[in-house]
């Protein structure tokens, strides 16, 4: 028996809850999700049972719990007893190999030859080239009339982070387009098998393409340093195949879905808008609702006990070999941790900077500092240029992605209105 009607007073270990497949109503799932309190059972696709953890407490306690594992290979029996299906839609996410799936010494060694190319002072030269590329879209942006009609998603939101991603992954020109048709197929949670097996095909063709390309002509790029790493025998094939999935697929979705609510809710919440353009406001502080308020990345899967884990604050506990997926969504609006009106987007909310969008513990997301500046830098910029911008439609209108993993829009049709001088303003980034 299963139910998407749970009662408040359903126990954690009351019928599962069917995760939608279609993720029409991300906020309103996880709403009924925390209802059920700090844990609960549920089915992914494929009747796969998991456990969706919604308390931030009990995250956080978990994200850092020695006995709390994303290796599939190693900690999952339904895995490792053949018991998941060979075509199982979202097996991409426990058959990878690189470190968001690693645990202990290998998630450190897997990680390790990243941490250098993320690191603070890395991200902060690349700030002008983002400027830079940003400037470039709105140009183009500009060509449309100011009533026309307008992808935003798809001609800005969309492109900025990929072609970020292709400046420091060494993505020529002549794959960004492919990398951009490919990337979210992965994140789909409808697909059918034969779907999801084809957009899993069609990742790792462009990943070898990638990596022949590089080998060929290296770079001062990270995937050059990924080979260099494998050919001292530091990392294997697989590896390095997979470690780019990561940094292509999930490090652009972050700020793709955060430009894309970021901009939602700047235009249907005018006041606030300009509290952020007279200065009243910082930019940094309105990045942190904004994630706060949308996780980007609604729920991540998978971790897995690798013995029983009794959490003593919540009396839940898992038993050695439970999956677990990790619902940032439910987190970022818990009325515990963000007050009554935790539902409502707010970017003075003094509790905003305490999300777990980016994760937490030792599996933090190495591209969050980057995705803040991008966020900032983009938003700003779109603002400035665009100060009349308009949604062309409704807010209610917009088409959730098919995904209960990646939290975001189709589709974001906008007009933009009659623009500024494209004069490049002072960027935020290090505000």
């Amino acid at each position: 028996m299963t139910t998407n009607t749970p009662s408040p007073q359903a126990p954690a270990t009351g019928c599962p809850y069917r995760l939608d497949p279609t993720g029409s109503n991300i906020q309103g799932e996880a709403a009924a999700l925390r209802e059920r309190g700090p844990a609960t059972r549920v089915l992914l696709p494929g009747d796969i049972p998991a456990w969706s953890v919604t308390d931030p407490g009990l995250i956080r306690r978990l994200l850092t719990h020695p006995d709390i594992s994303k290796d599939a290979s190693q900690h999952w029996p339904a895995y490792t007893n053949g018991e998941l299906p060979a075509d199982w839609p979202l097996r991409i996410w426990v058959d990878v190999r690189n470190a968001l799936s690693a645990y202990g010494e290998e998630h450190h060694r897997l990680r390790r030859p990243l941490t250098t190319a993320f690191s603070s002072r890395r991200v902060r030269t690349l700030v002008p080239q983002i400027e830079k590329l940003v400037h470039t879209l709105l140009d183009e942006l500009q060509s449309a009339g100011p009533d026309e009609v307008v992808d935003l998603r798809a001609r800005f939101a969309w492109r900025l982070p990929l072609l970020v991603a292709g400046a420091i992954l060494g993505v020529g020109e002549d794959l960004h387009d492919d990398f951009r048709d490919a990337v979210g197929q992965l994140f789909a949670t409808d697909l059918a098998p034969e779907e999801a097996g084809a957009a899993q095909a069609r990742v790792y063709e462009l990943i070898d393409r990638l990596i022949e390309q590089k080998t060929a002509t290296p770079g001062d790029d990270v995937t050059s340093g990924l080979i260099t790493a494998q050919q001292a025998g530091d990392i294997s094939d697989t590896e390095l195949r997979d470690s780019l999935v990561l940094l292509i697929g999930a490090g652009h979705e972050t700020t793709v879905n955060a430009l894309d609510h970021g901009t939602v809710n700047l235009l249907t919440h005018r006041d606030q808008l300009a509290r952020v353009l007279d200065g009243d406001i910082v930019w940094d502080q309105l990045t942190e609702e904004i994630l706060r308020h949308q996780a980007p990345i609604a729920t991540i899967i998978m971790r897995f006990a690798v013995a029983d884990v009794a959490d003593e604050a919540t009396g839940v506990t898992f038993a050695r070999g439970d999956a677990l997926v990790i619902n940032y969504a439910a987190a970022g609006r818990d009325p515990g941790a963000h007050g009554p009106e935790a539902d409502e987007f707010d970017a003075s909310r003094p509790t905003a900077r305490d999300h777990l969008a980016f994760g937490h513990g030792s599996h933090f997301c190495l591209g969050a500092e980057l995705a803040r500046i991008e966020i900032r830098i983009a938003l700003h910029a779109l603002f400035t240029r665009f100060p009349d911008l308009q949604l062309a439609v409704h807010a209610e209108d917009l088409v959730p992605l098919s995904s209960f993993i990646s939290n975001g829009h189709v589709s974001l049709p906008v007009r933009l209105g009659h623009p500024t001088a494209s004069t490049k303003p002072s960027h935020p980034a290090a505000a």
